[in-house]
């Protein structure tokens, strides 16, 4: 099982329960596909470098987890045809961003 990060922009327009749910549908198809969760942070509302569909501000979200590497391009297709997401991008962390992933957590805990 690969270490993946995964962080994706919700629409600005969407209420708080369509942004719940939205978020919730795509834990719940990792969980499906017998990922583990290992972080999910909400980033809330951010302002754009640029404008995408003629918005200026996405609801950002990161989502951290291990998984086989095949259930990737089925969690990718869902958010291809979801028009509530504007932007997504999935990594596989190596070594070196897991250990620097577990850091930020850590800090940002003690923050908070």
């Amino acid at each position: 099982m690969n270490q993946y990060e995964t962080v994706f922009i919700l629409n600005p327009v969407l209420s708080e329960t369509q942004i719940k749910e939205t978020v919730k549908k795509y834990e719940d198809f990792l969980v499906s596909k017998g990922a583990k969760m290992v972080s999910k942070e909400n980033w809330g509302l951010k302002k754009l470098a640029y404008a995408i569909q003629h918005k200026k501000s996405g609801f950002y979200h990161l989502f951290e987890f291990q998984v086989a590497g095949e259930a990737i391009d089925g969690y990718e297709l869902e958010f291809r045809r979801d028009e509530r997401v504007m932007r997504y991008l999935t990594v596989r962390l190596d070594k070196h961003a897991i250990a620097w992933a577990e850091k930020r957590r850590i800090r940002d805990n003690a923050k908070a």
